[in-house]
């Protein structure tokens, strides 16, 4: 039977990860750094949050970017002795942006309002350790445009801030959202092409998100494959925006095409589930509570899901 299209593009990675396999096992050994988004936890004590990470082996957190305003946000004397007491590092912040922050809005108050919100979590990424930020050129969360000048009004605001980037050594992670969340850069192909306009050494890398992905990409491992090093922070949902292991997704695929670009070795390269379930407009997530047995059995599924995964395809 011929194989199907996206069966050849499985093969091809495969294949090249078999032949990597065997001819560097070297540069195998290092395994994927597997971090955690946070957010999605909710209004959740964050040290009761860190000890669930704790209990399931994770070391690495991406912090929910809470920082809407001088008095708001996480405080790193606050927080930096609880993440060392349960041994995590800091990987990275969860940019958040809204009709509040839109960089591509057509009203130059929220415009200013992202600006001064990244310039507010750059600083806090650098001073928690993290590599990156997460950067969204348009709200998550409106999905209808304002007009055909969102994405120069885009461009426009975040160059005004980009320095910060190269300034605090903070990588700015640009995300491709859904058509169903965003407005505009959908697909990593766009995202690209946004950093490329942008032109800035602050801004050069990616955050993919897989269940974005979904839609947005002809296929999710081919995409990793071909952006190379810009992909720095890869979100994970299976594709029911649940766990890892609840949906259909070819995670073995995926983490082949991470090891064929070297992800594994790369300080500043994670894997981050995000798994907040289906809808429009996840943002509803960062202010609700949830009950902590459903929360652990998340995190504890994803992780052991994703971890017996990568075992079976590297100890075989």
């Amino acid at each position: 039977m011929k194989l199907q299209r996206y069966e050849i593009i499985n093969q091809n990675i495969r294949k090249a990860f078999l032949e990597k396999k065997e001819a560097h096992p070297d540069q195998m050994r290092k395994r994927l750094k597997f971090s955690w988004s946070n957010w999605g936890f909710g209004l959740e004590d964050f040290d009761i949050s860190c000890a669930r990470l704790e209990k399931a082996g994770i070391q690495f957190i991406e912090l929910h970017g809470n920082h809407y305003g001088a008095d708001l946000g996480y405080r790193p004397s606050e927080i930096k002795p609880i993440l060392e007491r349960h041994g995590i590092t800091c990987a990275g912040v969860c940019g958040m942006f809204s009709a509040d922050n839109d960089l591509s809005s057509n009203r130059h108050i929220q415009r200013q309002a992202a600006i001064d919100y990244i310039k507010r979590e750059v600083a806090f990424t650098a001073e928690m350790g993290g590599k990156y930020m997460l950067v969204c050129p348009a709200a998550v969360g409106r999905s209808k445009k304002y007009d055909d000048s969102e994405i120069d009004r885009s461009i426009d605001a975040l160059s005004r801030v980009a320095n910060v980037f190269t300034e605090y050594n903070v990588r700015a992670a640009i995300e491709p959202i859904r058509a169903a969340e965003t407005s505009i850069v959908h697909t990593f192909a766009e995202a690209k092409d946004y950093i490329a306009r942008l032109a800035h050494p602050g801004v050069q890398h990616i955050n993919g998100d897989v269940y974005h992905m979904l839609v947005g990409e002809s296929h999710i491992a081919q995409a990793i494959w071909d952006a190379k090093d810009m992909l720095t922070n890869l979100h994970m949902a299976d594709t029911n925006r649940c766990a890892l292991g609840d949906g259909s997704l070819d995670i073995d695929t995926i983490i082949m095409a991470l090891y064929l670009i070297d992800y594994n070795n790369n300080d500043n390269c994670f894997v981050t589930p995000e798994p907040l379930g289906p809808g429009g407009d996840p943002y509803p997530a960062q202010n609700a509570k949830t009950d902590p047995a459903v929360l652990d059995k998340l995190v504890l599924d994803s992780v052991n899901y994703f971890r017996e995964r990568e075992a079976c395809l590297l100890e075989n």
